[in-house]
């Protein structure tokens, strides 16, 4: 009965898999050619792509189904490179991040990636549905030829007022099919029946005289190619090559992880599992050192892609190695059916996404959560929208940090009293480092106290460098008052670093066996 049971498990989550990766592999089309689009590659060159990538990546991966392709993130990074030095060039840098990747991750760097504060999640989801949403608008523009200053010039604008309505009618429709058909039945993804269903109404309304855009009128060509085929970057190995790549490889490779890390944390959470980060940066480069040598683009985790599977019901790597093998199956064999899908399904799909991805309830939260939290969540959503995923990330990592030492500094206190021997102990409660310096400096009385002062750290640690400086500050105050001073429960290193420690005070070293973070040591 027991084995029965596992039997018809495992082939009801096979079955999930290999279907939630078809639709994946659908939705995966427009995007990929969106970001060519924004690279300067062809279509072509983005899909192969986003098939070695999505591969490699789930077959190596440390969070089964998570979805890794061609991204807007590196698009953006190497156009520049692109336009200024070409293709083999572009090869040679997606080899070189894919190397920096797997260094991380065998150095095991990646778990430094789990330091992400919630704040920064938040934001983080918020900025990328908000920038999934608007990049959907693009789909409802067509190029135009326009005159300006007696030249013809290419631009986008907007589709005719019937033709937006009917398109946005058929988007809405595209929505209702995905929330309405799990309640009547979860044997298929929703989003692959809207799909199909959407194509066949736009291939029977262009029989009957009435055309939607679809991936082909998208892609402005017919999507059709081969398999990818092994290429070495024909470029001459220097320092002068490898000081003009370096650099997009770094910054390439960090935004990838980046992605990568922050994907792999929101399906564990959908999922209440938890992916290996280090594995991860490994698979993700080793995907892009193959995908290098097979002239791709680059790429890394897609967390829209990757909701869109687990909503499906992916959960395994089969769902992603489907998702990649059937995009190569769809460009090599199934481009009729492909260029005829229409765009309005494919909005639809990622507009579900959107409404899925964005915490809405971050928007109750108001005094629900300190204010500090709520500033980082605005910033991190702000600049995801206005600048890119990685930069916010960054960005918000380091406001939650001086958030965090402003309000460690301002916690730390002080309990005075007076001992038997005519002594006044100073008690010092709370972390000393950068962040409190300050507090802990007006904390004493210098020029009121008598002559023989205790300051004792049993219920403190000196952090840093700020703090031995502070330390050092207030026993020379001390001293030229011609006050003696004793400090007890210091550790020994930062007896050490007291510079006037045996001529002015008095330390006692007693139990405290920390290491002081400095440089010095």
């Amino acid at each position: 009965m027991v084995k029965r049971m596992k039997e018809s498990f495992n082939r009801q989550m096979v079955k999930d898999d290999v279907l939630s990766g078809l639709t994946v592999a659908l939705a995966l089309i427009p995007e990929s050619v969106a970001f060519a689009f924004v690279a300067g590659v062809s279509p072509i060159i983005s899909l192969q792509t986003a098939v070695i990538i999505g591969l490699i990546a789930a077959t190596f991966t440390g969070r089964p189904g998570m979805i890794s392709s061609s991204t807007a993130a590196l698009s953006v990074v190497f156009a520049s490179l692109i336009a200024q030095h070409g293709l083999e060039y572009l090869f040679a840098t997606v080899v070189l991040m894919g190397i920096i990747q797997i260094v991380i991750g065998v150095f095991k760097l990646g778990k430094y990636a789990r330091m992400i504060p919630y704040p920064v999640m938040l934001g983080f989801l918020n900025g990328l549905s908000i920038v999934m949403f608007l990049a959907q608008w693009e789909q409802f523009k067509v190029k135009k030829i326009v005159m300006v200053d007696g030249v013809e010039m290419i631009q986008k604008v907007w589709l005719p007022r019937s033709d937006m309505l009917i398109m946005l009618l058929f988007v809405a429709f595209t929505m209702a099919i995905i929330h309405f058909v799990p309640k009547l039945t979860k044997a298929v993804p929703s989003s692959l029946v809207a799909i199909v269903i959407m194509t066949i109404i736009a291939v029977l309304l262009d029989k009957n005289g009435y055309h939607l855009r679809n991936v082909q009128d998208f892609a402005g060509m017919e999507l059709k190619g081969g398999l990818p085929k092994f290429h070495i970057p024909q470029v001459k190995i220097s320092l002068d090559m490898l000081k003009i790549i370096f650099p997009y490889a770094l910054i390439g490779g960090l935004a990838g992880l980046t992605e990568a890390v922050l994907t792999l944390r929101v399906i564990d959470e959908m999922t209440d599992t938890r992916g290996h980060t280090n594995k991860e940066c490994i698979a993700q480069g080793i995907a892009n050192t193959i995908n290098g040598f097979f002239g791709g683009m680059g790429g890394d985790a897609m967390i829209g892609q990757s909701i869109i599977n687990i909503k499906s019901g992916g959960r395994t790597r089969l769902s992603g190695l489907v998702a990649a093998s059937g995009l190569m199956m769809f460009i090599m064999f199934g481009s009729n059916f492909v260029n005829v899908i229409p765009l309005a399904s494919l909005v639809g799909v990622m507009f579900m996404v959107v409404v899925g991805t964005f915490k809405w309830e971050s928007l109750k939260y108001g005094k629900k959560i300190p204010k500090e939290d709520i500033i980082v969540v605005v910033a991190v959503t702000l600049i995801t929208v206005l600048v890119d995923l990685a930069t916010a990330v960054i960005i918000g990592v380091i406001l939650s940090a001086l958030i965090f030492a402003w309000q460690k500094g301002k916690a730390i206190q002080v309990n005075k009293r007076n001992s038997h021997c005519g002594s006044k102990v100073y008690e010092v409660d709370g972390p000393l480092f950068f962040g409190s310096v300050l507090e802990f400096k007006d904390l004493f009385d210098i020029k009121e106290d008598p002559d023989n002062i205790i300051i004792d750290f049993k219920n403190s640690r000196v952090m840093d460098h700020s703090a031995i400086e502070a330390i050092n500050s207030i026993t020379e105050k001390y001293f030229n008052q011609g006050k003696k001073i004793i400090l007890r429960h210091l550790s020994e290193d930062c007896q050490l670093l007291l510079k006037n420690a045996e001529s002015i005070i008095e330390v006692n070293i007693e139990d405290p066996h920390y290491h002081v973070a400095d440089d010095l040591l």
